[in-house]
């Protein structure tokens, strides 16, 4: 990006020319910083040439090369550039059990220390990116090699600070997964969570009687 006119759609065009006279891959990360809509009055003409740059290299981009594109922000793309992508891949959140082998696979040696928690996490990453994951794991896997923080702290404070932006079924729920899942007080999972004691105890105890009818029937 140059501050001088015209030249920041001048050193893209070099850039792409570039890439266009031998074969190979060009990935063009956060598409949406050079190809914004047009129709964005916010944005100074400078930015609207570069998009009229890209839609020209790209209508002639050569068979031997191949192109690519990514952004977290595809609402934020001009819909011309749009048409001349010949394929569009959108990278969906993860499922549970996508989620539940991500996190597996981050912890990699430290599995052993961090296994017993693998429900909550899996439960706490909910709607989470893989990448996302993967910060908070190493994240994780750095306090304890330093032991600065044990695993237990780091899981419940990472609970803690995730059950702030659930909704009040989805902090009943991980409530419940703490109660049966781990060995914490019920004191201990309703000040993670901010679900009261007597709310754990009925979806518990629900859950108790439940099953205890079920196997009566059973027998």
């Amino acid at each position: 990006m140059s501050s001088l006119l015209g030249r920041s759609g001048s050193n893209l065009r070099a850039a792409l020319d570039f890439a266009k006279r031998i074969p190979c891959v060009l990935l063009l990360d956060e598409i949406d910083a050079i190809a914004k809509r047009r129709s964005d009055d916010a944005d100074v003409g400078e930015l609207k040439r570069l998009v009229t740059v890209i839609l020209q290299e790209v209508d002639e981009w050569p068979a031997t090369g191949l192109l690519l594109a990514a952004t977290n922000h595809p609402d934020l793309i001009d819909p011309a550039l749009w048409r001349r992508f010949d394929l569009v891949v959108e990278f969906k959140v993860p499922e549970a059990a996508a989620v539940k082998e991500a996190i597996k696979r981050f912890l990699g040696p430290d599995f052993a220390l961090f296994g017993r928690w693998i429900e909550i996490l899996a439960f706490a990453f909910r709607g989470e990116s893989f990448s996302d994951i993967e910060r908070e794991i190493q994240r994780f896997r750095r306090a304890v090699a330093l032991g600065t923080t044990p695993d237990a702290e780091l899981i419940e404070e990472f609970i803690k600070a995730r059950a702030l932006s659930l909704d009040r079924q989805g902090r009943i729920d991980m409530a419940v997964l703490l109660a049966k899942q781990t060995r914490l007080s019920q004191h201990s999972i309703s000040d993670i969570t901010g679900v009261s004691r007597d709310t754990i105890r009925k979806y518990t105890s629900d859950g108790s009687t439940v099953a205890t009818k079920r196997r009566r029937r059973e027998v």
